[in-house]
């Protein structure tokens, strides 16, 4: 069986929230950081959330989730790439096989969703994996094989996996709606998704 492990990026600035955090906004009830964390958890698989030390309290909305590593960035500054670095190294440390990487901030994924990534990515250990929206637009999550883990770990600024994905075939996989790509970055942002008449509520 191939051994899949889940980064979860949670150490960005939320510079566009205008002194809120989007990672901390509620979600069905919870910190949407938790959300994502627990339907990650879900799928039974080893978890890691990268943090920054300036934002204690998205540690603090973790609290009490078992079989989570944590690891609090020094260089969280540099943007996702510092996320990316550590979460390959940690993957490489568990014997995984790939790595999915699993943004935060997308209020939309469902367990389905992840289960259905990770259901391609036991078929074809080698193979790059991207989610899209039902329109075929590319979104998250991505899930990397072992072999490009060493590239991962080279990764720098805010660009994230990119330049790794820019020299590899990439298989697109669908799900659902806008799930792989509504990502809301702005208070506007989230007051329009909130008042869809299908938001399930706070």
């Amino acid at each position: 069986m191939s051994r899949l492990v889940i980064l979860i990026p949670a150490a960005g600035r939320s510079s566009r929230m205008r002194g809120r955090d989007k990672l901390l906004e509620p979600v069905e009830g919870q910190p949407l950081l938790r959300r994502q964390v627990r339907l990650a958890l879900g799928l039974r698989l080893p978890v890691m959330v990268s943090l920054a030390e300036d934002r204690p309290a998205r540690g603090a909305a973790l609290d009490g989730l078992d079989g989570l590593s944590r690891v609090v960035l020094h260089d969280a500054n540099e943007g996702i790439s510092a996320s990316i670095r550590a979460g390959a190294s940690w993957a490489l440390a568990q014997g995984a096989h790939g790595l999915m990487i699993l943004l935060a901030d997308l209020p939309e994924l469902t367990l389905d969703d992840l289960k259905k990534m990770a259901q391609a990515h036991e078929k074809a250990p080698e193979t790059v994996f991207r989610a899209t929206d039902a329109t075929g637009k590319p979104g998250h999550p991505v899930i990397l094989p072992a072999r490009l883990f060493g590239k991962l770990q080279t990764l720098r600024g805010d660009d994230g996996a990119r330049p790794v994905l820019q020299s590899e075939p990439v298989t697109r996989i669908a799900l659902p709606g806008r799930h792989a790509t509504t990502d809301l970055d702005t208070p506007e942002d989230w007051a329009a998704w909130r008042e869809r008449p299908e938001y399930p509520g706070p």
